[in-house]
């Protein structure tokens, strides 16, 4: 039995993450596919053998058609980037679906045209070419979106690279939060820098680093350098390798995460493992994996910031109380 593993499009983010991990742990006999772009590779067994995949639709629609020859009974596939083979394949099949765009199509509404074209193609790929192959997901909020959004079953397997130990030697914290992602729009960075501008407003100022791509978030991070000098906001940008992510943990305090939407939410778990404090949205796919120590409506700025507060200081923000209507009246003559 050889184990085939197919992710032509898996180069950056949580599912590199997971799929440079997965690559780590192969075992003779086995062949991957996998995205040019992807690099670089960690020390692999010498009977795993690579192919490398053009980020095209020639070397997808190749990539395809190779499978049927590389595949053969008995063999194991795994399809490790979200979709099934377009082609009839002899092998048994499984597709690891981690990609939250496919499962509900309103989702995509924010991202550019080019985008939302290339998910309605791959969710009718997924939709219509899931035959003979077993789904498999990583939370039970991903379970439920399958069913909900096509009827299908599916089975909760989730798996994390590698375990993170607190470190014996605590470096000195840099950072009060600090906040593990790209700059996709579901990801939410501009809520959540328009929360540290109202924190600014009402004299906090609590230090976050980010991790955003200089080259493929150049636009968003421009935004937030304006937003810096504007206010003063304590914002530093790390964009640090997967290898030293959680040296970056233990130099923060603290975890926030306003994703509006997750498969699975890496960071959450390595921020656990890690020891560290989580706040975090108020969502599913949050609550599938950790327990926040404070939560947040995520579309809410204010909401954030508030959390930010009771997390900060403890103190809960007494919400204004009504008055009656002849104070309202008093009060509204005093104004005049």
């Amino acid at each position: 039995m050889t184990l085939v593993v197919h992710a032509p499009n898996v180069h950056h983010g949580g599912g590199r993450a997971l799929l440079l991990a997965l690559l780590s742990a192969l075992r003779e006999p086995a062949v991957v596919q996998l995205d040019e772009r992807l690099a670089p590779l960690p020390e692999l067994d010498p009977g795993v053998r690579v192919i490398r995949v053009t980020p095209s639709l020639v070397g997808r629609l190749q990539a395809e058609l190779r499978l049927q020859l590389l595949c053969r009974r008995g063999d194991v596939l795994l399809c490790f980037g979200n979709l099934p083979p377009l082609f009839q394949n002899s092998a048994r099949a499984f597709v690891y679906l981690q990609n939250c765009y496919l499962t509900s199509a309103h989702r995509s509404s924010d991202l550019p045209w080019s985008a939302r074209i290339r998910i309605s193609i791959e969710r009718l790929w997924l939709r219509h070419r899931l035959c003979n192959a077993t789904l498999l997901v990583q939370t039970e909020t991903m379970l439920q979106e399958v069913r909900e959004s096509f009827g299908w079953e599916a089975s909760v397997f989730p798996f994390l690279p590698r375990k993170v130990q607190p470190s014996a030697e605590q470096p000195p914290v840099l950072f009060d939060y600090l906040y593990v992602a790209s700059g996709e729009p579901h990801k939410n960075h501009r809520r959540l820098l328009k929360a540290w501008v109202l924190l600014a407003k009402r004299g906090f100022r609590p230090s976050l680093c980010l991790t955003l791509d200089i080259q493929h978030d150049a636009a968003l991070w421009a935004w937030v350098e304006r937003l810096v000098r504007q206010h003063g906001l304590r914002v530093t940008n790390n964009p640090v390798p997967t290898s030293q992510i959680f040296g970056l943990y233990a130099q923060c305090s603290a975890l926030i995460y306003p994703s509006l939407f997750e498969s699975f939410g890496l960071p959450l778990l390595e921020a656990r493992q890690a020891g560290m404090s989580i706040v975090a949205a108020e969502r599913d796919y949050v609550r599938d994996v950790v327990a926040p120590v404070v939560s947040f409506e995520p579309e809410s700025e204010l909401s954030i910031a508030r959390a930010v507060i009771r997390h900060q200081t403890g103190a809960v923000i007494e919400p204004a109380l009504p008055v009656d209507p002849a104070s309202f009246l008093e009060h509204l003559s005093a104004l005049v």
